[in-house]
């Protein structure tokens, strides 16, 4: 049985390994003079959620959560144009709010069975039904390697990646979630 919830820095996380050190380092990592999901939760810098088995006492994944914005003076040209279209004229500014998926992980023990998506899938509907701040998109820095999980669910490159960047600035646009495009 999976139970979901907000990460406590003050808990003991169950065993976790995704195969990624520093994604495993964010959450098990205990020093707080490193950036960890601690010293985020600490900060108020991030909030972090798990999600456990508590059949075999395992951490199934974690992600973490922060407020973002899409800027005009870092966005590609085009994308900003596209995405101010769909924006009306008096709502329209030089940047709009976001939620920033910090970090998401799932167990190599749980890989491939569904997890990532559900995750993807929760915060959609999250930020759409019981959201408590204004925000319109989900971004993340997603790693050069995982640029296609997210793109199989809706997500697009915000700001083109130059040669060698680990990372890429995506973005989902949730009102595209809640008006499906026909």
């Amino acid at each position: 049985m999976a139970q979901f919830k907000r990460f406590n820095p003050n808990d003991s996380i169950k065993p976790f390994d995704c195969g990624d050190s520093d994604l495993n380092g964010f959450l098990l990592e205990e020093d707080p003079s490193v950036s960890n999901a601690r010293h985020h939760a600490n900060e108020l810098l991030a909030v972090t959620y798990v999600i456990e088995d508590e059949t075999t006492n395992q951490t199934i994944a974690y992600f973490s959560l922060l407020n973002d914005k899409i800027e005009r003076k870092i966005t590609d040209n085009a994308v900003w144009n596209r995405l101010s279209r769909e924006i009306p004229n008096i709502k329209r500014r030089k940047s709009q709010p976001a939620v920033k998926i910090g970090r998401l992980a799932v167990s190599s023990n749980y890989q491939g069975k569904g997890w990532g998506e559900k995750i993807i899938s929760f915060l959609k509907q999250w930020f759409t039904e019981k959201n408590k701040t204004g925000c319109r998109y989900i971004t993340v820095d997603a790693l050069a390697s995982k640029v296609g999980f997210y793109k199989k669910y809706g997500f697009n490159i915000l700001v083109t990646p130059k040669e060698g960047d680990e990372t890429v600035l995506m973005y989902y646009d949730l009102k595209k979630f809640i008006q499906p495009q026909r």
